[in-house]
């Protein structure tokens, strides 16, 4: 992505113009080709992307800007990537604790998300992209729901990237439950309403929206539906995307309904490669680590999922391991029923989860966690030539956290003050293709507290349509 910089010589005494110049930086964190770190830092950015990148004297020289904006007492990263967020279960929280697998599907989170209408996920989907933008994330892979419409327009409105998807599931039953019935698809329609959304959105959204295929749930798809899936997503030129191996009750369901393993059932369809995106894949047996080094599919760990409803996957899980051999391994906040959804937060917990069960405290170092969250997410969904770094020719979307915020100081090394003492509630400003959607904590596209009152109205039409009595578990009498 350097090819740019030959165009831009130092030694070219006028000035160039550009849009915008970021300067005096306290520490730009690049995680580009060579991880770069830069102390005083500038950012020149036209047309939505970065023209230079280096130090603030020289750079100040070197460009004039339309607009020049100072980072003083700022850490510049690049944009947070979240591999994996349910935007539709953005108004769950506090429906689905202490719940196992079996019960927070089947008896929690189908159940509201059958409750919803479209306009409750366009809502939902809103909120999320608010909260994802509060804390530095500026694209998120969907699994996909059944509005995915609503999904895109609420996403969209507010300036970031989105992953989107159509929700398959083309099995009524399976040995963990059955569907609510307005759930419940054949093959057919699955297959077809994918084509459809990608007729609909394919190139559209002036590059910030990207498809991609998906089938929610191993143990509710077909061997049809997923060979099916995947010859769409070759098709298209697109990622294909499924939960695997989060729980042992799943996995123990593929053992029981199959005679395989979730990844082994991947790879004996033949589907398993690269452009596959596996949420979770915690609990693997031991020829399954093999087919995923040689097969190479993105991983995505979601370590407050596993947290919040003890799926145990983070304890059984071979991330760092994989990483190690060559897997790419992203980072996914899953859903608000878990509690945050904060890739800050998301790169602690991963980074410090995996010390404490391997009793290794140099397993998973902050730099890792952070490649996790950008690059590695990038590279997941197919647009590492474009995001997930700051470098010259990529898109312009980078982050500023305010370091002289308590929990970033003192500040010696801003990589490790990231995952380990900050929160994305540091985040101060947002650009995303050079253009700021978030300023001083508040969206710039749309109406930020207009937005949370549509949220209120939506959580009190949801609750009414559910048995709130059965999923909000308040132990403590309410008067």
């Amino acid at each position: 992505m350097n090819s740019m910089s030959s165009s831009y010589s130092d030694s070219d005494s006028a000035p160039k113009s550009c849009d915008l110049l970021i300067t005096h930086i306290e520490w730009l964190v690049t995680v580009d080709s060579k991880r770069r770190v830069i102390t005083d830092a500038c950012l020149a950015i036209s047309n939505g992307q970065f023209v230079d990148v280096g130090k603030t004297d020289a750079l100040s020289k070197k460009w004039s800007a339309r607009q020049t904006i100072s980072a003083q007492g700022r850490v510049v990263t690049p944009g947070l990537i979240d591999n994996h967020l349910h935007a539709s279960f953005q108004l769950s929280r506090g429906l689905a604790d202490e719940a196992n697998a079996q019960q927070f599907l089947y008896e929690h989170m189908y159940p509201y998300e059958a409750a919803n209408t479209q306009e409750d996920v366009r809502v939902s989907s809103t909120f999320a992209a608010l909260e994802l933008l509060r804390h530095g994330v500026t694209c998120f892979t969907d699994p996909g729901n059944y509005h995915p419409d609503a999904t895109i327009e609420g996403v969209m409105s507010t300036g970031m990237r989105l992953v989107a998807a159509c929700s398959c599931f083309d099995k009524t039953k399976s040995v963990m439950g059955i569907l609510p019935p307005s759930m419940i698809e054949s093959t057919g329609a699955c297959l077809d309403k994918t084509e459809a959304l990608f007729e609909r959105y394919l190139g559209k959204h002036h590059g910030k929206l990207t498809l991609s295929a998906s089938f929610r749930g191993m143990n509710n798809a077909s061997d049809e539906l997923i060979t099916g899936l995947k010859d769409l997503a070759n098709k298209h030129q697109v990622k294909l995307q499924t939960h695997a191996c989060f729980s042992y009750q799943t996995h123990d369901a593929s053992v029981s309904g199959t005679g395989m393993a979730e990844i082994e059932r991947l790879e004996s369809l033949g589907v398993l490669d690269e452009n596959m995106i596996l949420v979770h894949s915690g609990w693997l047996e031991p020829q399954e680590l093999a087919l995923l080094i040689k097969r190479k599919p993105t991983l995505v760990c979601s370590p407050s999922s596993s947290l919040h409803n003890g799926y145990g996957y983070m304890a059984a899980g071979k991330h760092p391991e994989l990483m190690a051999m060559g897997v790419n391994v992203s980072l996914g906040s899953d859903h608000a029923s878990s509690g945050i959804v904060d890739m800050v937060q998301e790169m602690r917990m991963a980074a410090c989860m995996y010390k404490e069960v391997r009793m290794n405290p140099r397993v998973m170092p902050p730099e890792h966690a952070l490649e996790m969250a950008t690059i590695n997410g990038a590279k997941g969904v197919g647009l590492s030539d474009f995001i997930g770094s700051i470098e010259v020719g990529k898109q312009a979307d980078f982050v500023l956290f305010d370091a002289t915020l308590p929990e970033w100081q003192p500040l010696y090394n801003p990589v490790s003050n990231l995952v380990y003492s900050a929160t994305g509630n540091t985040v101060k400003d947002v650009f995303i293709a050079g253009e700021q959607v978030l300023k001083d904590g508040e969206l710039t596209q749309i109406d930020h507290h207009g937005l949370m009152k549509e949220v209120q109205d939506a959580a009190k039409r949801i609750s009414s349509r559910l048995d709130m009595k059965r999923l909000n578990k308040l132990l403590w009498p309410v008067s």
